[in-house]
């Protein structure tokens, strides 16, 4: 098959290329520079100059590859995360989910493209009452606090728009690994292992963790088998943070976290980050390892945390 990646030189689109062109299929990747390109090319890929945000750019890239399989994983997070001003930190990445979906979506069927892979994330977009762990039946959470409105805006908007153009979304879990570890640059990392992120509130929010290597696995499956819909691709060992942060700390060389209780946390994290350790809600894998006859190989975090985290 001819995949398009958008997004070839990201933290997943940069696995799955190899990944992809060792299963013998002809892959176009995207990057906004000649670097980026050559980097593409050099994993076995062809690199081709594309701006996500540009519909006029998409367009031209995709007619030009008239791919079978279009896989979006376009993002912009190369900085850190800001808890407090979430919406902030994501505007850009709220903008690919948007407009360049949109482009690519469009583009794609005046292509005759008839396969669409979209990432998209699970974790705190889901609901934050009732089963601690969701599936894809169940709804995104309906009052997400001011300072993440947009951005579960546009992930509930990239989500309805692949799955009207009948695609695939592969939700993925907070990402660990190697240039990956818990965050943009492995910020969230270094703050465990300084004894800088505490367990907040009693740490009841559930996470479910994926390791990057089974995120680019998983969005290699759903590329080329798979019914249109919603994936969960998450490990199998849904935890709570007070479970979860003395393991990472441990990993990390750092010492046991403390504990604060949610008010004196708030001025540090904000609202959205008090309840990402509070009340967040998992997410079960078992559609993806059935309909897409996928298992993460980080089967639990606690391994995962011990072997995968990279240097």
């Amino acid at each position: 098959m001819k995949v398009f990646i958008a997004g070839a030189t990201g933290a997943i689109g940069s696995r799955l290329v190899p990944l992809l062109v060792a299963e013998g299929h002809q892959v176009i990747g995207t990057s906004r520079s000649a670097k980026g390109t050559s980097r593409i090319d050099a994993a076995g890929g062809h690199g081709v100059i594309m701006d996500g945000l540009d519909a006029d750019s998409v367009r031209r890239a995709v007619l030009d590859a008239r791919p079978d399989v279009i896989v979006h994983e376009l993002t912009s997070l190369a900085g850190s995360i800001n808890l407090k001003k979430l919406d902030s930190s994501f505007a850009v990445t709220n903008q690919l989910r948007t407009r360049a979906t949109d482009a690519l979506l469009a583009a794609g069927r005046q292509a005759g493209t008839s396969r669409f892979v979209v990432q998209s994330f699970t974790g705190w977009t889901n609901e934050h009452t009732g089963s601690w762990v969701k599936t894809e039946e169940d709804p995104l959470e309906p009052h997400p606090v001011a300072s993440a409105r947009e951005s579960l805006a546009a992930i509930t908007h990239l989500e309805a728009a692949t799955f009207a153009a009948g695609g695939l979304v592969v939700r993925y879990g907070p990402l660990y690994g190697p240039g990956q570890s818990l965050g943009t640059g492995g910020e969230m990392l270094e703050l465990v292992a300084k004894g800088k992120m505490p367990v907040v509130g009693g740490g009841r929010g559930v996470w479910s963790f994926t390791h990057i290597d089974d995120a680019a696995m998983a969005t290699a499956a759903a590329a080329t088998r798979g019914e249109p819909g919603l994936y969960n691709i998450v490990d199998d060992d849904p935890a709570t943070v007070s479970e979860w942060l003395p393991v990472l700390a441990s990993a990390a060389g750092g010492k046991k976290p403390m504990r604060i209780p949610a008010w004196m946390a708030r001025p540090m994290i904000g609202d959205f980050g008090v309840q990402w350790m509070t009340t967040a809600r998992g997410s079960s894998n078992a559609k993806a390892k059935a309909v897409l006859g996928w298992a993460p190989r980080y089967a639990s975090w606690r391994e995962g945390f011990r072997t995968g985290l990279g240097a």
